[in-house]
């Protein structure tokens, strides 16, 4: 029997020495940028090279080489991080990078524009404040997600201390990250507990990593803001009252496909069971390494764990776990029903204080005439100098607040221009939208910088039908790869050409369902009043309180066309 052809990623990684590779020589070349192999390596230190896509074209008709910069990645567990640590984020925006900085919908954040030449300064930055950007790419377990509320009770204690344990024990054990970036030194105070490296051997990752990104997520059953389904591993807290009796685990969740490739497709997670408190780490550990043992290493495109469960089945999923878990998981334990909180606006924390969510339309951190949202969340990190944590929907929580500070924290946002939820739509409230152009090196078209044109367009079209108020999560992507998770969505935009889309129906607001296909190839001037019909037949079919993806996933993508064709007959 013929052995198996490696993928071109799977055989960098097999030679880099645990992901060493010649990176070191790289950066001491008089090259702008890192080649294949260096590029590929990067991603495990939690940055992307990228160039300008907007230059392009003028830079080769002057016979110039790309523009090219590296995004940059930290890494934190549940958003969670101190105002000073917000503040090193801010400095080194300028410092190093393009001014800006973003929030990620897995409550990450994000540097764009670094120079290769300052990347190594940038980390010893980071690292000074105790943050990593460590695995926060690459194909490891990426940033574990949690809900972001500050509440005080015993219940948000234990996730934000799981999400913690589970990103400290499946950090990669290698010194790479330290001898490439940080002259050898490793933190020994940090929000990510690392482990000393065990003669160079990954004891959960083995040499050649995992075949594809990994994702964990935390979430509670009536705050599914995580969209626990979409998770490779997801966790669902089992509580009575105060108590904790164990967790739900689910798993094969994931938003990437690729147009035109039936193998390819978003997929919700599948229940696997449920374990005690005490064994969490274990069961999470024991499915990372079926997925590195029988993960798919010759085809990048199906290379996720979602993929080894849709072949194998869940049945066959499960007894591999219960072989090397050691018994039988329990069965999983009923809960819900599931809901979906974004966390915005003023929140008592459950102690006496408040906190307060702050909208971040596409987690877009910058100032742009009157609306001075870096300056503003600058401001607000100086002179409250509380906890900070970002959200799964690329917002900012302030948090700790005493009640007599919630006027002057609406005067500092009235200042600078910033908006509150009361001040946007809920169309608005609940859009997502990825990077894409200029940046990203996957992107097909554009998403961030389109997006608030295209929901002021579905503003006009709601109000003019009398469905302002009306709650709708609403998502763009400049290509399949679903990193703003469209495929949950009710109603999504995905990249298919240069100023094309596909338009998807279905999702649920609560992040339950998958949704369908609606229309292919539709301009992008064009979506507003492709997806106007189906508003209208919304409003005059839905049941009492039927959310707009609940009812198109009830009548169907047939009987939507049906209706869109009636209105353009008339």
């Amino acid at each position: 029997m013929s052995e198996k052809k490696l993928s071109k990623v799977e055989t960098i990684k097999a030679q880099s020495a645990y992901l060493r590779g010649n990176i070191k020589e790289q950066l001491n070349n008089e090259q702008s940028h890192f080649d294949e192999a260096g590029l590929q390596l990067l991603k495990f230190s939690g940055m992307y090279q990228q160039d300008d896509r907007d230059k392009r074209k003028e830079r080769r008709k002057a016979g110039q080489e790309k523009d090219y910069s590296v995004m940059v990645r930290t890494k934190l567990p549940g958003g969670i991080l101190s105002a000073e640590q917000y503040l090193v984020h801010d400095q080194l925006a300028d410092k190093f990078g393009n001014g800006t900085l973003r929030f990620t919908t897995r409550q990450g954040i994000q540097f764009y524009g670094i120079l290769k030449g300052d990347i190594s300064s940038l980390l010893k930055e980071l690292d000074d404040a105790l943050i990593t950007t460590l695995a926060a790419c690459g194909d490891v377990n990426r940033n574990v997600m949690a809900c972001p509320a500050p509440e005080k009770n015993r219940q948000h204690a234990l996730i934000n201390s799981l999400a913690q344990e589970l990103e400290s024990h499946l950090l990669p054990r290698a010194g790479t990250y330290y001898d490439l970036w940080l002259d050898g030194q490793k933190q020994k105070t940090s929000t990510v507990t690392y482990t000393e490296p065990v003669d160079e051997v990954e004891p959960i990752y083995g040499k050649t990593y995992l075949p594809r990104k990994f994702k964990i997520g935390i979430a509670f059953a009536q705050d599914n803001c995580v969209d626990v389904f979409t998770q490779d591993i997801g966790i669902v807290p089992v509580l009575e009252g105060e108590t904790l009796r164990g967790y739900n685990i689910l798993v094969g969740g994931g938003m990437g496909m690729s147009h035109a490739k039936a193998d390819t497709f978003p997929r919700l997670a599948d229940p696997l069971g449920f374990v005690q408190p005490d064994e969490i780490l274990k069961a999470a550990e024991v499915i990372v390494a079926i997925q590195r043992d029988h993960g798919n290493r010759e085809n990048r495109k199906r290379a996720r764990l979602k993929y080894l469960i849709h072949d194998w089945g869940i049945d066959a999923f499960r007894a591999e776990f219960n072989t090397r878990f050691g018994r039988k998981i329990d069965d999983w334990v009923e809960v819900g029903p599931f809901e979906v909180d974004d966390h915005l606006g003023w929140r008592a924390q459950g102690d006496g204080r408040y906190y307060y969510g702050i909208p971040v339309e596409n987690g877009r951190v910058k100032d742009a005439g009157s609306v001075r949202l870096r300056s503003g969340l600058r401001k607000i990190a100086e002179q409250f100098g509380t906890e900070l944590r970002i959200t799964p929907h690329h917002n900012i929580l302030v948090t700790d607040l005493q009640a007599h500070q919630k006027n002057e924290l609406l005067a500092l946002l009235k200042e600078y221009g910033i908006r509150t939820k009361e001040e946007i739509s809920n169309a608005r409230r609940y859009s997502i939208a990825c990077p894409a152009l200029p940046t990203c090196g996957q992107a097909i078209t554009e998403s961030e910088r389109v997006m608030p044109d295209v929901i002021t367009g579905i503003e006009k079209a709601l109000a003019s039908l009398g469905l302002g108020a009306e709650d709708i999560a609403i998502r763009m992507t400049g290509c399949p790869n679903g990193c703003a998770r469209p495929y949950t969505a009710e109603l999504a935009f995905v990249g298919r050409s240069l100023n094309q889309y596909n338009i998807y129906v279905g999702g649920s607001f609560e992040g339950l369902h998958i949704v369908q296909e609606y229309a292919e190839l539709v301009p992008y001037d064009a979506l507003v009043t492709t997806v106007t019909p189906l508003f209208a037949y919304w409003r005059q079919a839905r049941q009492p309180d039927e959310r707009f993806g609940d009812f198109c996933r009830r009548v169907g993508v047939d009987a939507l066309k049906a209706y869109a064709a009636t209105l353009q007959v008339a």
